[in-house]
């Protein structure tokens, strides 16, 4: 890969997704909001942000048919980065307050609430990084940026032979939930990178650099 790879980072209508454009840009990426599919389809990597409730993130993917984008980049082993509710949505289904919606379906499990004295965990926390992490090489012992008050607790794939097992990071707050989960070209995160400072931006450009040998 000569030059600095493209990312597309998906607009399907949620907020706050500049921040992500620059904290790319300055991990190595020619970063680029776009709902463009030609665009998409070129990137070496595409991210998929969320903030807000699980329901309303997976009506404006299905809305704008950012959910085809994301199944038919994953079809064709190309990388995706899901970045907090965007990473959320990968799973089956996210139940918030009574309200079951259903997911990419990506990953088996559901996302529930925390079950934490203080909701939403919001602020700086310690995770523990998979070994052999891609993600987290040379920043295992750093703290990440989390807000939100919805998980996934448990991880239910199995992943059989010859197929790599994911590696799969946590992160405590009342209890154990997934803080990162790398699944050959899927990746995720439950924290947000482009607000965690230096080792957000360190992350992230592990995850540029592993663009080019993603596909498994």
């Amino acid at each position: 890969m000569t030059g600095k790879p493209l990312v597309a980072v998906l607009d399907y209508g949620s907020g706050n997704v500049h921040s992500a454009v620059k904290a790319l840009a300055a991990a190595g990426a020619d970063a680029r909001l776009t709902a463009d599919r030609g665009l998409i389809d070129d990137a070496h990597g595409l991210v998929v942000p969320g903030v807000g409730a699980f329901r309303a993130v997976m009506d404006a993917l299905r809305n704008s048919r950012g959910d085809e984008i994301i199944d038919r980049r994953l079809a064709g082993g190309r990388p995706v980065l899901g970045i907090c509710v965007g990473m959320q949505v990968l799973f089956e289904r996210g139940v918030e307050r009574g309200v079951d919606t259903e997911g990419l379906g990506e990953w088996p499990g559901v996302i529930t609430e925390l079950d934490a004295p203080v909701l939403p965990h919001m602020g700086w926390n310690t995770v523990q990084a998979a070994e052999g992490s891609r993600l987290f090489r040379g920043i295992e012992d750093e703290r990440f940026y989390f807000v939100h008050s919805f998980a996934a607790q448990q991880w239910t794939l199995e992943v059989q032979p010859p197929f790599p097992p994911p590696a799969l990071t946590w992160s405590t707050h009342g209890g154990p939930f997934l803080a990162a989960v790398e699944n050959g070209p899927l990746s995720a995160t439950q924290f947000h990178p482009e607000k965690s400072g230096e080792a957000g931006i360190r992350l992230l450009s592990n995850w540029i650099d592993g663009l080019g040998r993603t596909n498994l």
